[in-house]
This record gives C-alpha cells, structure tokens and sequence, in this order.
C-alpha cells in the first residue's frame, strides 16, 4: 500500500478513519478528500487535504495521479433519511460517485474500500440473524443505491479485477461526528441529550430492536479488512458486521445505570420509522470471522461508558 484518498472524509466515518489510517501508515500517505473544506480541527493538522466532487471524474483522477494512489476509500454519500428526501441526488452521488470512482480505479489499478449498509436489505430478507447470502429487495433510495453498489463493486472484481471490498455496516454510534441524517441516528442524538438536559425525545418506537456498533470497532473492521489476505476471501465485498443489537428502551436503561434521572420520551418520525421497521433486527456476521477474523471490541455496556466518557472529556474542552 502506497497511498490512501479518502472522499467523504468529512463525514461521520470518515472523520475517524482519516486519523486512524494516518496513525497506521503515516500523516502524507493518506490524503484526506470532500465537497467541502475542512475546519482545521476536524481531521488534525496534518496530513493532505483536497478538495473532490466524486461525480466528477477528471476531479477524482487528478488526485490519484498527483498522489499516485493505490487505495481508495470511498466513503461519499447521503443517508437513509436524506436520500429519502432527495432521491434523485442519492442516485446521482451513491451511484454515480461510485461508478466514476470505480472507473478510475480500473484505468489506474486502485484497490476500493465501499461502505455498504443494512439498508441494503428489505422488509422480505429475514430479520433475525440476515444471511450472509439473502434476498436483498429495499424499498427506499437509500437501499436502492447500495445494493446496486455492490452489485458495482462484485461487478468491477470480476471483469475487470479491481480489488473492490466492503462492509455492511449496521447503525453506527460516534461521538467525533455530529449525526448526519440517518435512520439510526437517535442512537448518537439520546447521548448529548442525557448529558446536556437529562432527557431525550425519540424519533423511533421504544421496541425498535437494530443492529449497532461503536464507531472505533467499524473504523478497525473497514482497515482490517483492507489488509486481509486476498485469497481467504470467498466474499470480498458487502461482508456483514455486527456488534450489539438494541432498541432505545434497552440503551436509555443502559444509560440509566450512569444517569439515574435519564428520561425518555417518543415523537415517532413515521418516515424514519417505516425504514427502520424494513430493516434487519439481527446480523449473522460470521462469514467476516472466518474469512478474516472479524471480531468486535465492544459491547452495549463497554460502548455506553466510552461514549459518555469522550463526551463529557468533549465538553469540558469547548
């Protein structure tokens, strides 16, 4: 590995991936990339910054050669809600970003890392424990757009041997990156709420049971999986990965264990709601284990404490 270009680097993962490949392989060898400019103290100081419109493909393949990369992570997108909202552009950047990426990365021999999700499935895959290998039918953009990357992604490998590899990542819970229009967001939101005003209003039902994970443990599944051996993946892309599952009932007792006065309300968001209620409640991620060696550091409790920790650690220096 050479070279890493990060797009989207402003976004939730990719203001915690950023640093930790930069710790990895070093500050100049990953340059860091979005639509928009960087504040100065959301990726640190050092290290490239560049600015990249991935629907634009002479844009994408200038900072490959100028940097002459070999991997990219391609983190641009829009979420659930937002790609709800505006369908046409979810299409447009989710779909069309990642095809000009890929196109790129053929012409000059990049490797891709492409998040996927489980919006990637619909209200017909099995809830509990979703296969590996299932039915995959979305009934929102959102789903619509991954799935079709990684149909992109298995697509590229084979015709055209770029190494294209990828994650579905269940919701993600971040203290670094504000929330950013996702169905799980609520799982980000309920923290600054208890920690501000001892209280938080719920977009989701209280039964609404999603698979989760910590932010740090996506960030080292995304990196590991990159560094896997080739030949041990049967899959190699849109590998489940999973963590914990809950529902806002079980993390607002969770929260109740370090603030005993938390209360939680409900205002449901029927859009929200109804993508939710399509999703899988469970994962079985154990093609990522033996294929190579996924395995989660934390757990809902492990999880909780770490948040409340960083965002109180967070507050204290603002």
């Amino acid at each position: 590995m050479n070279t890493i270009l990060v797009t989207g680097a402003l976004g939730q993962i990719g203001a915690e991936l950023v640093p930790a490949l930069r710790t990895r392989y070093g500050d100049d060898r990953v340059v860091a990339s979005d639509i928009r400019i960087a504040p100065r103290e959301r990726l640190g100081r050092n290290g490239p910054f560049e600015i990249v419109d991935c629907t634009d493909s002479h844009q994408l393949q200038a900072v490959v050669r100028k940097y002459r990369i070999d991997t990219i992570y391609h983190l641009a997108a829009l979420l659930s809600a937002v790609s709800e909202q505006k369908p046409q552009v979810a299409w447009e950047v989710n779909v069309g970003g990642l095809y000009k990426v890929l196109e790129v990365a053929r012409q000059e021999r990049c490797a891709v890392f492409v998040p996927s999700s489980i919006g990637a499935f619909g209200p017909s895959t099995p809830r509990e424990k979703t296969p590996q290998d299932t039915i995959q039918r979305p009934t929102t953009m959102y789903g619509v757009t991954k799935v079709t990357a990684e149909l992109l992604c298995d697509y590229y490998y084979h015709r055209f041997g770029v190494d294209a590899r990828g994650l579905r990542f269940p919701g993600l819970i971040s203290y670094v990156a504000p929330p950013g229009g996702g169905t799980t967001d609520y799982a980000v939101e309920i923290f600054y709420a208890a920690i501000r005003y001892g209280r938080y209003t719920c977009f989701l039902k209280g039964d609404t049971q999603l698979d989760m994970m910590y932010m740090p443990d996506a960030i080292n599944a995304a990196m590991q999986l990159m560094e896997a051996d080739p030949k041990k993946l049967l899959h190699r892309n849109a590998f489940n990965v999973t963590a914990m599952q809950f529902t806002p009932e079980v993390l607002a007792q969770e929260l109740r264990h370090h603030l005993p006065h938390f209360t939680l309300d409900y205002e449901i968001d029927p859009v929200r709601q109804a993508i939710a209620d399509s999703w899988p409640r469970s994962l079985d991620d154990s093609a990522a284990r033996s294929e190579w060696g996924w395995q989660p550091r934390y757990d809902l409790p492990a999880m909780v404490r770490d948040m409340l920790s960083k965002l109180r650690t967070k507050a204290e220096t603002h």
